[in-house]
């Protein structure tokens, strides 16, 4: 595994950091992590794809409030007009006609009560301090890094390419209806990603910014693999649940 935290050096042109950027995806987003390929494998439960979409939730419900906190970070209009597509696409025009509301409704087709998951009470504590470690990491780091660490679109057309038709090839209670949320997905991650990508080439003009914006996306790479850490602890073969988080057996 690459050690990332001084890969810089005096400083690379674009095609160098883009390229170091590239390498931080191939090695450490969650595509590898052992709860996603037992996902696409087909050897979990309904109980485990269950506890998935619903602690997944939490972090789907908190992308507006991060897109936010950046948005509010800039002084430039373009940039916020682009930006706020984001927020547009996730919260919809009433708040639940996008993103978070086709979630939701993942999490009701896999037999999850539409109100248990919105309140999150049954999430993983693990879960819940990832995701808002995320959102504070936007807020208190500087513009150019809260871009950065979004930068995990770039491989998240390549993630829902494996996962959706392996779902629906191994689990016959999942259907294309049930995974609705991931049609439009891959078009708007390439989207919002050409356009981070960019800022942050652009923007990351000294060695000290390259090296921050490549440690944002490892820092983002570390909270989805953290999310996976956490439901693999509690609903893998040999897992304990929390008190009081989702207990597959009561939600059958």
């Amino acid at each position: 595994m690459t050690d990332f935290s001084d890969c810089v050096g005096a400083g690379l042109d674009e095609e160098g950091l883009r390229g170091i950027l590239l390498r931080v995806g191939s090695e450490r987003y969650h595509n590898r992590h052992p709860y996603h390929r037992r996902m696409v494998e087909g050897s979990m439960s309904k109980g485990e794809l269950q506890a998935w979409a619903l602690n997944r939730y939490c972090y789907q419900a908190a992308i507006p409030r991060k897109d936010a906190t950046i948005l509010c970070r800039s002084d430039d209009p373009a940039f916020r007009a682009a930006w706020r597509k984001r927020i547009e696409d996730h919260d919809g025009d009433d708040g639940w006609s996008g993103g978070i509301a086709r979630w939701l409704h993942l999490a009701t087709s896999l037999g999850l009560d539409k109100d248990a998951v919105k309140s999150q009470r049954l999430a993983l504590p693990a879960t819940r301090f990832a995701v808002e470690a995320y959102v504070n990491f936007c807020a208190s780091h500087t513009l150019l890094e809260a871009v950065a660490s979004s930068l995990t679109e770039l491989f998240s057309p390549n993630i829902i390419a494996e996962r959706v038709p392996a779902m629906l090839a191994r689990y016959d209670f999942v259907t294309e209806d049930t995974l609705a949320y991931f049609s439009r997905r891959p078009d708007q991650a390439a989207r919002d990603a050409d356009f981070a990508l960019g800022y942050v080439l652009r923007h990351a003009d000294t060695p000290e910014r390259q090296q921050r914006v490549v440690d944002a996306l490892v820092f983002k790479c570390d909270v989805l693999w953290t999310m996976l850490d956490a439901l693999n602890h509690a609903y893998g073969p040999y897992g304990v649940v929390p008190p009081g988080c989702f207990e597959p057996e009561a939600h059958r």
